[in-house]
């Protein structure tokens, strides 16, 4: 089934979460366990391309002057 519009990526991950719980359980006919298979991949893909498009807003932010300024982070204790 083809998504018509683009949903926020946390409903998404929502959906796949929900799907993989479905398929986990077992009870699915071999039909529905395609569908939610396919539906999986699909989300999965759509969060990934998400995932990606962030991380190069991030390496953006950070560039400066054509070279990647890492922000400082605390060291685990």
């Amino acid at each position: 089934m083809a998504r018509k519009k683009k949903v926020e990526f946390e409903q998404a991950l929502q959906e796949l979460e929900t799907l993989v719980q479905q398929l986990e359980q077992g009870d699915l006919s071999l039909e529905a366990s395609l569908s939610a298979f396919e539906q999986g991949i699909a989300l999965a893909r759509e969060c990934q391309q998400t995932l990606s498009d962030a991380e190069q807003r991030v390496h953006l932010v950070l560039e400066q002057n054509g070279q990647v300024s890492k922000p400082p982070f605390q060291d685990d204790i």
